[in-house]
């Protein structure tokens, strides 16, 4: 009698149990294991074809792939610098796909190119006036901000023009202009200076530290208390989800790459137990490869439980911001209501994308043990 014949009463008496255990539950019933013949628990012997082994090889890396071109075209919608969305963009429309995918990925491929044009002068430049614009209001701070939007619409002399010696004059003129102007001059009580105080000290921000640090330098007055209001709390803060960013999308890309070199790695440790010599030696090290891929995604997605967590914790705090800038009765408050909320949401869209991200990830790491269980046998 051949194996399989032995094999199919086993897997019909499992799946008669099993019907018979769902139709009790359907009919209100309570489900007991004593009454559960002991032979219905009989090991089922597990046999996985070569086309099924393919199949579930096919799947992990066809995961990989498709995350990958995800990774990407969330990068080309992003806030991310525009040398690094053009240059994804163009990744994902070449006619050749994941081929072209994995080549922006690889290490001196189309990423790293637009990471490095970002250290050219004028992308900084330009980026420096596009934050100016971002981050300053027509309401606090006209002339810094009408200044920015014309150098950006500028030459790269304008735009050179303006980071060497325009910004630092325009916020003179407008804090000229604010204490000329009674109605616009906000008083700064003890309580705000405090707040600025604590928001130094303990802000999750590097970049919201400095700029609260700056604003309590020695010799600061009530206009710096005033200015760190009105643009260089949130200045800051965007300076510090531009970092974000750019580390994440860092690190997420050596991911990406690895997980691919990992994944053909343990392919081919696999395909090549068919036929081995030393069997064992080469299911061994089929395991092995299987276990470095789970090894990754789980790093991986504990880097994204962090990073979730980081979000979560930015979000809220702004929320608090925003709320507390609504409530508050004295002006100086005020400046940051509109920029506090917005930035709550940004971060927010971080905590959700850090979520789906690590869900990959957990998704990948489930993959690789199923396979490295497969190998075993």
């Amino acid at each position: 009698m051949e194996s399989s014949d032995l094999e199919r009463p086993t897997v019909s008496r499992k799946l008669w149990v099993a019907q018979a255990v769902t139709a009790g539950l359907l009919a209100g019933g309570a489900a007991v294991t004593t009454v559960t013949p002991a032979w219905a628990d009989a090991p089922v012997p597990a046999v996985v074809s070569a086309d099924q082994a393919a199949k579930q090889d096919m799947s992990a890396r066809a995961a990989a792939a498709e995350e990958a071109r995800n990774y990407v075209h969330r990068l080309a919608m992003s806030g991310m610098p525009a040398e690094i969305r053009a240059s994804a963009w163009n990744a994902l429309l070449n006619s050749r796909g994941d081929e072209a995918i994995a080549e922006w990925l690889a290490p001196g491929g189309g990423y790293d190119y637009a990471k490095q044009r970002l250290r050219d002068t004028r992308a900084r430049n330009k980026a420096f006036c596009a934050r100016v614009v971002q981050t300053h209001t027509a309401e606090f701070s006209p002339a810094a901000r009408a200044a920015a939007a014309r150098a950006l619409k500028g030459t790269d002399a304008d735009r050179a023009a303006f980071v060497r010696t325009g910004y630092a004059e325009a916020l003179q003129r407008d804090r000229a202009s604010r204490e000329a102007d009674g109605q616009r001059k906000l008083e700064v009580a003890n309580r705000d200076r405090e707040y600025v105080r604590s928001v130094a000290e303990t802000d999750s921000g590097e970049q919201v530290r400095v700029a609260a640090q700056w604003a309590l330098r020695p010799g600061a007055t009530d206009a710096d208390i005033a200015e760190f209001f009105g643009y260089g709390w949130v200045n800051g803060a965007t300076l510090d989800l531009e970092s974000r960013r750019l580390r994440n999308a860092d690190a997420e890309r050596v991911r990406h790459n690895t997980l691919s070199r990992l994944i053909k790695q343990a392919e081919e440790a696999e395909a090549a137990v068919n036929g081995a010599v030393d069997a064992a030696k080469a299911r061994a090290e089929a395991e092995r490869a299987w276990q470095a891929v789970g090894e990754h995604a789980g790093a991986a997605q504990k880097a994204w439980l962090a990073e979730q967590a980081a979000a979560k914790t930015q979000a809220e705090n702004w929320k608090h911001v925003a709320q507390r800038a609504k409530e508050a009765a004295d002006g100086i408050w005020k400046s940051i209501a509109d920029p506090a909320e917005s930035t709550g949401d940004a971060w927010a869209e971080e905590q959700a994308q850090a979520v789906e991200t690590a869900r990959f990830w957990q998704d990948m790491y489930d993959r690789a043990q199923a396979s490295e269980s497969r190998v075993k046998g």
